[in-house]
């Protein structure tokens, strides 16, 4: 997920909360781009796990935070 202010919109103080927590391990948008900018840049020999589909292109971004 990407991190956004869609929390700090909602007006009840319970839902607010629990979406900042939902969210805590959200990717900025920047880091996002960036991995996307970085697929797209490498050599056509070059393969960074970017599933190509006849009509969509799909690249998995995650966050590292969290792993074990």
């Amino acid at each position: 997920m990407t991190a956004s202010e869609l929390a700090e919109s909602l007006s009840d103080p319970e839902g607010r909360e629990r979406m900042r927590t939902y969210r805590s391990l959200a990717i900025p948008a920047s880091s996002v781009a960036a991995a996307i900018a970085f697929a797209m840049d490498q050599p056509v020999d070059v393969d960074v796990d970017v599933d190509v589909d006849v009509d969509v292109g799909e690249i998995i971004v995650r966050p590292t935070a969290g792993r074990t």
